[in-house]
Parts: C-alpha cells; sequence; structure tokens
C-alpha cells in the first residue's frame, strides 16, 4: 500500500468522526500550550530578574554595613554607621582589577517645585556612579567632582520626577526644592524602567555625596559602596580581597565577625538563573502531563478505531495485506492526530502567552526550543500510543475479522 494512500485513508477515518476525533485530540493541543506558555512565563520571570539585576550593573560588588549573620543580637545589614568615604578610597587605591568606585547614601524625601511636590529616593553619589549603573543622561549632564568638592547644590533626576515635578516642560536649569533647601536640576536620566520587585528605577534623585552628607543629612557615614570588577573572573578574587581589607580598616580580628557585607550580584544572577530555571522546568513538566494524558486518549480512540473496522481489517487482509501495511495504515492515524493536535497545540499556546503578557501586564518569551520540542514530543506521543492498537489490528486473524459483527 502506498505512503500517500494510507494517509488518505487516514484522514478519511478521522473525518468520519470530527468529534471524535477533536475530543481526541484536545488532551494534546492543551498540552502543547501549556507547555509553551508555561515555558514562555518561566523565561519571562527569568529575563526580568536578568534585567533588573544587570541594570544596577555589570561585574558589581556592593558593600553594606552592618553583619550579614542574624544570630546573636546583631544588626541587620545597614543598620550601623561602620562604612567610610575613606573605605572606599582605600579599595580603589589599593585593590587592583577594579574599573570604578562609588560610596553611596540614601533616604526618602519630599521634592518640591512650585506648587507640585513628589516624595522621591534622594542619592548622594559620585561621578562614578553613572558608569557603575551604566545610567545615560537624556539631557543635561551629571554630577562632576568639582560639585563633590564645593558641596554643590545640583540634582540630577529620574524620568518619573521630572514628569510628576515638571511636566512636559525641560528641567534643566530649574530649582527644585529638597527638604526645603534649593538645588538646581542639571541633568535627567533616561528611563531605565522598573526591577524586577517593582520598584520604579526613574523615581529617584541625584544629588553630590558630600552635599547629602554634610548639607543634607547631616551625617559622616556612607550606606553602601558600590564597585565595578574589571572582568567577571575577578569577581571572587577582589571580594576576598575588599573583605581582608575591610577587616584590617575595622579592626577585626580572628573569630570577630564581618561589620560589613560584600554582596557579588554576579553570582546572585547566576543563582537567580539557576532558580527560575528549575522553576521552568517544573512548569513545563507538570504541563507535559496532560501530554501524556492525551496520549493516553489517543490509545483509547486507536482501539476503539481497531474495533469498529474489525471487518474492514479482515477484507484488506483477505486481499493480500500484509502485517506491516496494517500497522502502518493505524500508526500513520495516530501520528496524524499527535501533528494536527501539535499544530493546533502551538498556535493555542503562543494565542495564551501572548494573552498573559497583554493583560497581566507580564512578560512574556517565546522561544523556538519549546515550541520544536513539544511538537516533536507530541508526534512521538501519537507514535508511542498508536504502537499496540496498531500491532492488534496487524495481528488480527482475516477469517475471524471476517466473521466479526
Amino acid at each position: 500500500m502506498l505512503f500517500k494512500e494510507s494517509v488518505r485513508i487516514a484522514f478519511t477515518a478521522l473525518f468520519a468522526n470530527k468529534l471524535r476525533s477533536i475530543l481526541t485530540m484536545l488532551g494534546i493541543i492543551i498540552g502543547v500550550g501549556a507547555v509553551i506558555a508555561m515555558v514562555s512565563v518561566g523565561m519571562g520571570i527569568r529575563q526580568q530578574i536578568q534585567t533588573s539585576i544587570a541594570s544596577l550593573g555589570s561585574n558589581m560588588l556592593i558593600v553594606s554595613p552592618g553583619s550579614s549573620s542574624s544570630g546573636g543580637l546583631r544588626g541587620a545589614a545597614g543598620s550601623n554607621v561602620k562604612l567610610k568615604y575613606e573605605d572606599a578610597e582605600a579599595i580603589k587605591n589599593r585593590i587592583k582589577n577594579i574599573d570604578y568606585v562609588s560610596p553611596a547614601v540614601s533616604g526618602s524625601y519630599q521634592i518640591v517645585n512650585g506648587n507640585q511636590n513628589w516624595n522621591s529616593t534622594v542619592q548622594g553619589v559620585t561621578p562614578a556612579f553613572m558608569a557603575i549603573r551604566s545610567l545615560t543622561i537624556g539631557t543635561g549632564s551629571f554630577i562632576t567632582m568639582t560639585d563633590m568638592n564645593s558641596r554643590n547644590r545640583v540634582a540630577v533626576i529620574g524620568t518619573t520626577v521630572a514628569a510628576n515635578l515638571f511636566g512636559t516642560s525641560n528641567p534643566v536649569g530649574q530649582n527644585i526644592r529638597v527638604n526645603n533647601a534649593p538645588y538646581k536640576v542639571i541633568g535627567v536620566i533616561e528611563s531605565k524602567g522598573q526591577s524586577s520587585v517593582g520598584q520604579d528605577q526613574d523615581d529617584v534623585v541625584i544629588i553630590p555625596l558630600t552635599t547629602a552628607q554634610e548639607r543634607l543629612m547631616g551625617i559622616t557615614y556612607v550606606k553602601s559602596i558600590n564597585i565595578q570588577v574589571s572582568t567577571t573572573d575577578k569577581m571572587d578574587q577582589v571580594q576576598s580581597q575588599v573583605e581582608i581589607l575591610l577587616r584590617q580598616r575595622h579592626r577585626i580580628v580572628g573569630n570577630e565577625e564581618d561589620d560589613f557585607t560584600v554582596r557579588n550580584l554576579t553570582s546572585l544572577m547566576q543563582t537567580m538563573t539557576e532558580t527560575t530555571t528549575m522553576i521552568t522546568l517544573l512548569l513545563a513538566s507538570v504541563a507535559a502531563i496532560s501530554l501524556v494524558v492525551g496520549g493516553i486518549g489517543i490509545m483509547n480512540i486507536m482501539m476503539v478505531s481497531v474495533t469498529e473496522r474489525t471487518r474492514e481489517i479482515g477484507i484488506r487482509k483477505a486481499l493480500g495485506a500484509t502485517f506491516r501495511d496494517i500497522m502502518i495504515q493505524f500508526l500513520i492515524e495516530s501520528i496524524v492526530i499527535g501533528v494536527i493536535g501539535g499544530v493546533i497545540g502551538i498556535i493555542f499556546g503562543c494565542l495564551v502567552s501572548m494573552a498573559i503578557a497583554k493583560f497581566g501586564n507580564f512578560a512574556t518569551v517565546i522561544t523556538a526550543a519549546p515550541i520544536f520540542l513539544s511538537f516533536f514530543f507530541s508526534v512521538g506521543i501519537g507514535l508511542f500510543f498508536g504502537i499496540y492498537p496498531a500491532r492488534k489490528a496487524a495481528l488480527l486473524d482475516p477469517i475471524e475479522a471476517l466473521r466479526y459483527e
């Protein structure tokens, strides 16, 4: 029997029982669609986390005051005043493989322009902060060392602050009030969007570190030190050297616990990527269960089909159809179900993924790998679960089959 003829007969048999064929494909459609949708959600989560961490800067180390240990009566990270500007200078001057170092302080303040006001985060930083955090100035300029040394009241604002205080007008050159003190806006940062935890990265006012310490907050310490390492492979080495240097400067000896915490954003990104990959695989595995259920449905329907077409099988065998001919005939029918179900499932999965992105305000990422994998898996399911019914049909005795009523 020609392969083309077998395919034609398979389609004829499926269209003869349209509702039954659709219901049989439903398990495959839902399975393939669920796999694609779930993987796209998992990939979207991973991309969002990676983008969020990358927006903080590449090859980043962040030093915060306070021990990372939760035991005893120790304060949480960032709760004490051990880090100084001099610590940042020592790190910059004494440790190799570092591109930039920027100590920083921050606090929440009300920002006023005329009759408009807005609560925002005010960060005191050095000029190196721009390179570390990969910031881009849309209009105006960033703070300079002259601003740092002169403790100038100048500010660079994010697009959210600019929109709420100035509307559509250009803020550069205009004055705002921070904690009732005037600051001149010298630049606007291009939008960076939201972080993975939903924080608006454009809702920020950046001023010189010395201005923030002495004129705004009245402090002599810093709340964090941002470090950009030259290359990724030097991250662990630089982190270890920073820890040793700070222990020496803070006179921490023996088994005494550090009064600071060094966080490695590259390691954090790697850990988060591994975690989201596991979540994605879990979601895909759960969705793939419906593919197996769909395969069982194919076997069930093919068994019914064999029973219904017993006399037809007997006639074909009496006319010379071989074991191979009958096997191929029924395998093609089960594979056709898998192929059609897989194609519809791909369309269904992509539509569900796009609907999640549109109505759920959540980023999804559709990639080729889960589409091809789920499609070939659906075809394989059709083949695997069609073998037993096909073999049963091929082994029928033609005389008994012809007698079947």
